[in-house]
C-alpha cells in the first residue's frame, strides 16, 4: 500500500512541472499585424503596401 501512495504522491507532485515544461516547448508564432493600408506577405515575411485600385 505504501508503494501505491508514494507513486500517487509523486505523480501529483510532478504533474505541474511537466505541464509547465510542455508550454515552453516548441515554437510559438504570433499573428502579424500591419498598419492600415498594408498586408502581411508570407513570402517575404514582412508587411507590404496594399495596392488601392
Amino acid at each position: 500500500m505504501k508503494t501505491k501512495t508514494f507513486l500517487a504522491a509523486l505523480a501529483l507532485t510532478l504533474t505541474p512541472a511537466l505541464a509547465a515544461a510542455e508550454c515552453s516547448y516548441g515554437q510559438h508564432k504570433q499573428a502579424a499585424s500591419c498598419q492600415a493600408g498594408s498586408t502581411w506577405d508570407t513570402a517575404t515575411g514582412a508587411c507590404v503596401s496594399s495596392p488601392t485600385g
